[in-house]
């Protein structure tokens, strides 16, 4: 007598790691702009939004440019139309701050946070990167962009601002500080490193009147070895750098480089979120297998 076993199998559409599972999507679809359904509400979409999203995430996470995207994703130029357009709305900031409350409740917090942590980390850019948006780092000896983060306890982006490498740590970290201090009221005290000491924690303090604390280092302290409160920020830029796109900046401007930071963090969070329930992609279908007994 025969025995059917049942496998998973994914065919088709849906193939890619990076693409949303139907858990992970059902996260996202509720957050973004109603599609457009006729002629009084503009063209009618061509494409599903899914794909879209998908595609954009293929990107973020393979790193390739955006007219090298296989041909089962909708045409880069219409995928980079809705990166442009769900960028210039704030649609990408709406979706990242939702699911940022939605992680921040599952792991059993408010959804607001009262602490937070910044830090910058320098990249390198691509030769197509205009000359005017990078600098170079001396400290780190990188000729690029400078990304500062402000994250909360759990490593979840409050605020980023992208800017060349040539601009010091003390200088830079002002205005995402104040994006977070307008962003997230409820953030009281914010840990940094040594690169923030000086006059930037008298102006934290005069400014958007918070707490800026400097996190040093042990005097004795020999190589690398993790820093308390800092670990989480640190652990944040491990998870963007995981993202290819994100391993060098190719983006003509910085306000989209943040955007693509963003995106990854999506992608972040929808997995967090996500995880412990089975994955099911679009395409799935059993797969029969006869044994004989």
């Amino acid at each position: 007598m025969a025995e059917v076993v049942v496998e998973p199998a994914v065919t088709g559409a849906g193939g890619y790691p990076s693409d949303l599972t139907d858990e992970q999507w059902a996260l996202v679809e509720p957050l973004l702009p109603p599609p457009r359904t006729g002629p009084k509400g503009g063209r009618r979409e061509k494409h599903p939004r899914r794909r879209i999203v998908n595609a954009i995430l293929y990107v973020v996470r393979t790193g390739c440019a955006w007219r090298q995207l296989p041909h089962d994703f909708p045409p880069w130029q219409t995928v980079y139309w809705y990166f442009v357009r769900w960028h210039d709305e704030g649609t990408v900031v709406q979706v990242h701050d939702a699911l940022r409350a939605q992680v921040r409740r599952t792991a059993g917090r408010s959804e607001e946070p009262s602490a937070g942590l910044i830090d910058s980390q320098s990249v390198r850019t691509a030769d197509t990167v205009p000359a005017a948006t990078r600098g170079f780092d001396a400290g780190k000896k990188v000729k690029g962009r400078k990304r500062f983060l402000v994250t909360d306890t759990l490593g979840l982006l409050l605020a980023v601002h992208v800017m060349a490498a040539s601009v010091q740590d003390r200088d830079g970290a002002k205005r995402p500080l104040l994006w977070a201090r307008l962003d997230h009221p409820s953030v009281r005290k914010v840990w940094a490193d040594q690169g923030f000491a000086g006059r930037l924690v008298d102006w934290m303090a005069q400014i958007p009147g918070r707490e800026l604390e400097i996190v040093r280092k042990d005097p004795g302290q020999r190589g690398f070895q993790v820093q308390p409160k800092r670990w989480a920020i640190e652990r944040t830029f491990s998870w963007l750098t995981a993202h290819r796109r994100l391993a060098r900046d190719y983006e003509h401007h910085p306000a989209h480089a943040e955007t693509v930071i963003r995106w990854a963090m999506i992608g972040v969070m929808t997995r967090r979120l996500a995880r412990g329930r089975p994955a099911t992609r679009p395409g799935a279908r059993p797969l029969r297998r006869t044994t004989g007994v």
